[in-house]
C-alpha cells in the first residue's frame, strides 16, 4: 500500500468528491436503463420501440458532445457538470412521473430520454477533464483503477437492484430513484475545487476551440483508431444490451430479473478487473488493453445460443473484468498523453466517435432482427467487436505506446503539443 503522502496525491478532495458522485450515479443509471426498456415493453411497445428510446436517448448526445467539450474547457467544470445534473434529474423525474401515473406514449419516453442525453453531452467531457486533473504522478493508473473499481461495483449493485425492482414494483420506481440520484450527485459536485486549474484565453472563439481539440485529436493515430474502433463495438454492444438483452430475457431467461444479474454480473467483472489493475501495470498500454476487448464479442454470442442464466452470468463477468484492462489502460494514457487545458475537448472528440453509431445501431436492431432474425443478428454482432479490434492493433503506435515512469510524466505534458508520436517513450501501462 502506498504511505499517506503518496495517496494524497491522488486521492485529494477533488478525486474524492468526483468519485462518491459518480457511485451515486452508476447505482441509479444501471437500474434506469432496464426500466427503461421495461417500461415501454409494458406499454405495449416492442423491439424496435426499445431501440428507438435508446437511440432518442444518444442522438442528442452526438449533436451536443463537440459543444459540450468546448464548453467544459472554457468554463468552470464543475459548473457545467451540476447543470448538466440538473437536467438528467428533472427528465428522469419526468419520466417517472410519466409511467407512474398513466400510460407513457412512445414520443413522450423518447423525448424525456433525448433531454437525459443532452444533459449527458455537456456532462461526459467536463467530468472526464476533471477527474483526468484531479490526480498525478506515477498513482495515476491506481488512481483510476480505484475510481472505476467504487463506480463499476456501484454499477453492479445498481443493475441487480434495478432489475429486481423493476419485477417488484414496476419501471417507474426506479426511474423515480435514478432522479433522486442525480440530484444527490450534483450536490456533491457543487464542492469541487477548481482553484488549481488554469484560467482558459480568452478570445479564438468556439470554432477555434473545436479545431484546436481536432488538431490534437488528429495528430495522434493512437487515439482515433480506437476511437473508431469504438464506434463500432460500442454501437453493437449497445444494441445487444438496449434491444436483444432485455427480448432474450423476457422469452428464454425468465424476465427482468435474471437480465438485471447478467448486467450486474458485467458489472462484477469490471469492479474485479479495476481490482487487479491496481496491481497489474503492463508495460505497452494500448496493447494490453486493446487485446482486452475481444471478449466483448461473448455476451453478443451468449445471446445467440442462448445460453442459460448461470452461463450467461459467467460470460458477463468475464467480459467485464477483461475490458476493464482497456478502460483503466485508456484513461492512463489519455492523462499522460493530452495536456490539461485540451483534455475536456479532446474527451469530447473521444465521445463523439465512441457514440456516433450507437442512435443508428439500436434504431436499427429492431428491424434487423425483422430481416435477418435475432440470432443471426447477435452472431453478426459478435463478429463486428472482433473485427473491429483486430484491425486496430494494425496501427504501430497502439502496439508501442508505453506508459511514463515518474521522472518524465511533467515533460511529457510539457512537450504534448509537438510531440504527437509516442514511440520511444518509457513504457508501462495501466
Amino acid at each position: 500500500m502506498p504511505d499517506s503522502s503518496a495517496r494524497a496525491s491522488w486521492a485529494g478532495r477533488n478525486y474524492s468528491l468526483l468519485t462518491a458522485a459518480a457511485v451515486v450515479t452508476s447505482l441509479g443509471a444501471n437500474g434506469s436503463l432496464i426500466a427503461a426498456a421495461f417500461a415501454v415493453l409494458d406499454s405495449g411497445g416492442d423491439g424496435g420501440d426499445v431501440g428507438l428510446v435508446a437511440a432518442a436517448r444518444t442522438l442528442p448526445l452526438v449533436v451536443f458532445l463537440l459543444v459540450g467539450g468546448a464548453v467544459a474547457d472554457r468554463l468552470p467544470r464543475h459548473r457545467v457538470m451540476v447543470a448538466a445534473n440538473a437536467l438528467n434529474c428533472a427528465s428522469q423525474a419526468a419520466f417517472a412521473l410519466l409511467v407512474l401515473t398513466g400510460e407513457p406514449r412512445l414520443w413522450q419516453m423518447m423525448l424525456l430520454t433525448a433531454l437525459g442525453g443532452t444533459g449527458q453531452a455537456f456532462f461526459s467531457p467536463a467530468a472526464e477533464g476533471m477527474l483526468l486533473s484531479s490526480v498525478e504522478g506515477e498513482h495515476a493508473g491506481r488512481a483510476f483503477a480505484l475510481f472505476r473499481m467504487a463506480t463499476q461495483g456501484a454499477a453492479l449493485g445498481g443493475a441487480a437492484l434495478g432489475g429486481a425492482l423493476v419485477a417488484a414494483l414496476g419501471p417507474g420506481w426506479v426511474l423515480a430513484l435514478d432522479a433522486a440520484c442525480f440530484a444527490v450527485a450534483g450536490a456533491l459536485r457543487a464542492f469541487l475545487d477548481v482553484s488549481h486549474i488554469p484560467a482558459r484565453e480568452s478570445g479564438g472563439g468556439m470554432l477555434a476551440d473545436l479545431r484546436e481539440g481536432w488538431r490534437e485529436f488528429i495528430g495522434r493515430p493512437w487515439l482515433w483508431g480506437i476511437v473508431v474502433q469504438f464506434s463500432v463495438v460500442n454501437a453493437v454492444v449497445a444494441a445487444s444490451n438496449a434491444v436483444y438483452g432485455p427480448l432474450v430475457a423476457r422469452d428464454s431467461l425468465g424476465g427482468a430479473g435474471p437480465w438485471g444479474l447478467a448486467l450486474g454480473a458485467f458489472g462484477a467483472g469490471t469492479a474485479a478487473g479495476a481490482l487487479l489493475m491496481t496491481r497489474y501495470r503492463p508495460r505497452r498500454l494500448l496493447l494490453a488493453g486493446t487485446l482486452a476487448v475481444f471478449p466483448l464479442a461473448l455476451p453478443s454470442a451468449a445471446l445467440a445460443v442462448p445460453v442459460s442464466p448461470g452461463v450467461l452470468h459467467g460470460v458477463m463477468f468475464l467480459a467485464g473484468a477483461t475490458v476493464e484492462i482497456f478502460g483503466v489502460s485508456w484513461m492512463t494514457a489519455l492523462h499522460q498523453e493530452i495536456p490539461e487545458d485540451k483534455l475536456s475537448r479532446v474527451s469530447a472528440y473521444d465521445w463523439l466517435g465512441s457514440v456516433a453509431l450507437i442512435p443508428l445501431a439500436t434504431a436499427l436492431a429492431g428491424p434487423a432482427q425483422s430481416a435477418f432474425g435475432r440470432t443471426p443478428a447477435l452472431w453478426g454482432a459478435a463478429a463486428l467487436v472482433v473485427t473491429a479490434t483486430a484491425l486496430v492493433l494494425l496501427i504501430p503506435d497502439i502496439r508501442e505506446l508505453r506508459r511514463h515512469d515518474s521522472r518524465n510524466t511533467a515533460a511529457s505534458h510539457a512537450t504534448a503539443d509537438t510531440e504527437h508520436s509516442p514511440k520511444g517513450q518509457p513504457a508501462e501501462s495501466q
